[in-house]
């Protein structure tokens, strides 16, 4: 574990984690805008059924680590490593295709669209027929019954909570191995929040590998195994969530007087 200092990959959470195969490994990647190098170096992975949490302040980096991931910022170097195939470069529609899908910071929703049509945009990412795409979207109503009643509704006429459902269902369309999800709480109040929250833990039941990019960082580690802290552009800590309380430095930095 390292804190405050520059993490190297010898994948030390590797040996400390428990659960399913490592889903997605992220391999010194680099990326930015122009001459500003955004993500330095930045070395992450996720197993199945495993919630890991990206956190740091604003502009460390954490929304470009998951554009760059998902094919959204083409990375300068590294490699993004998922079910052992390097997608590094790779284009976002070929990603998606590859097994990983991305909720966007702002839910990227199609706000004229109705809530069924949403769906079924999230579900072109693989293939399939049309039959099963419909029985994935159907699928849908059983695990966010709130969307069932508004199938028709343009996503522009549901409340926030519900848009972020939306979005996360859109993305669970695809039947993804691995979800990255980018702030998913900003916006909601903390009761609505929580219940998203509450939706991501139960994912690790499916065997997804989630990484959890969150403002709110006690929220995230309610629903997190493991952590990783970024301070401009580099990780400076990673461990389980347990490590990062005991991490005084961290626990001050990012949890207050816990």
């Amino acid at each position: 574990m390292s804190a405050f200092g520059r993490s190297t990959w010898g994948d030390r959470s590797r040996g400390r984690a428990r659960g399913g195969a490592i889903m997605l490994r992220v391999i010194h990647l680099s990326a930015g805008y122009g001459a500003l190098r955004a993500v330095d170096g930045v070395s992450v992975s996720a197993r199945a059924g495993e919630v890991v949490a990206l956190l740091g302040a604003n502009g460390a980096g954490k929304s470009t680590l998951l554009r760059a991931i998902a094919g959204l910022l083409r990375p300068w170097d590294g490699r993004v490593l998922v079910g052992g195939r390097n997608l590094a470069g790779w284009p976002a529609h070929r990603i998606a295709a590859a097994g990983l899908s991305l909720v966007p910071e702002g839910r990227g929703l199609f706000p004229g669209m109705s809530v069924r049509d949403n769906l079924r945009l999230g579900g072109f990412a693989r293939r399939g027929s049309a039959r099963e795409l419909e029985e994935r979207i159907d699928e849908m109503a059983g695990v966010f019954p709130a969307l069932a009643e508004r199938w028709d509704i343009p996503a522009a006429h549901l409340s926030g909570g519900q848009q972020q459902m939306l979005a996360l269902a859109r993305a669970l369309v695809a039947r993804p191995r691995v979800l990255l999800l980018d702030e998913p709480s900003t916006g909601l109040a903390p009761l609505v929040a929580g219940e998203i929250l509450a939706r991501i833990r139960r994912l690790k039941a499916d065997g997804l590998a989630v990484i959890l990019a969150e403002q709110n960082t006690r929220a995230a580690l309610q629903a997190a195994d493991r952590a990783y802290v970024l301070a401009t552009g580099r990780v400076i800590f990673d461990g389980t969530v347990a490590e990062l309380r005991a991490s005084e430095a961290i626990a001050r930095a990012y949890l207050g007087s816990e």
